[in-house]
């Protein structure tokens, strides 16, 4: 089935390579303990996701290149701002600023000055300061990892490249719960949004 949505895409001309950015970011999407810790019901099949990430962490970290880390979490006065959204998945409405689930993943922790961003719906950037962060750090590119890869990756994508950020999504360093939805976001980003990278060619242009 990949294989055929594959040249239907290619046949159809979709699916180029963007140009190359200058100043890239390194955005970390949603690494938090409740879609990382199999204790709890969002969570995705992280560890490898997580190795691939701490790697692009230090290459991101020695080149220079600005990291931010976004956290879904709900005060009691968000859950009706976001009431379709938790509608989707009740189950986000655990996530509260205080509570253990909206921690970054300490494998991945952020190192001192390195900004987590609070969203209340998928993308790293609706409702946000991310746009603006990444214009004042002078940014004309991002690597996106994270989870999930069909939900909030895959929206942060989709809202970079609408931005006119080059974007990139790091194949290995990106999660989901269900492989299939896994493997079509990764393959219909490719195709429309974002150049989907593996970690060796992120770290290279994390540290350019």
């Amino acid at each position: 089935m990949s294989g055929d949505t594959e040249e239907v895409y290619s046949s159809r001309g979709f699916g180029g390579r963007q140009s190359a950015g200058l100043r890239p970011a390194l955005l970390v999407i949603d690494f938090s303990l409740g879609f990382t810790d199999p204790a709890s019901s969002l969570h995705c099949d992280c560890d490898d996701a997580l190795a691939a990430t701490a790697r692009l962490l230090e290459a991101a970290r020695a080149g220079g290149s600005p990291v931010v880390y976004t956290t879904v979490a709900y005060e009691p006065s968000d859950l009706d701002i976001a009431r379709a959204f938790i509608a989707k998945a009740p189950a986000l409405a655990a996530l509260t600023p205080d509570a253990e689930w909206a921690r970054i993943d300490p494998r991945i922790a952020p190192a001192d000055g390195e900004p987590v961003l609070r969203k209340l719906f998928a993308s790293g950037f609706f409702a946000t300061p991310l746009a603006s962060l990444l214009a004042a750090h002078g940014c004309d590119s991002v690597a996106v990892v994270g989870a999930s890869t069909s939900g909030c990756v895959r929206a942060t994508a989709v809202d970079a490249v609408q931005y006119g950020y080059t974007t990139y999504v790091v194949r290995e360093a990106v999660a989901d719960r269900a492989p299939g939805s896994h493997d079509t976001a990764l393959l219909d980003l490719d195709a429309k949004y974002a150049d989907v990278v593996d970690v060796d060619a992120a770290a290279r242009i994390l540290t350019r």
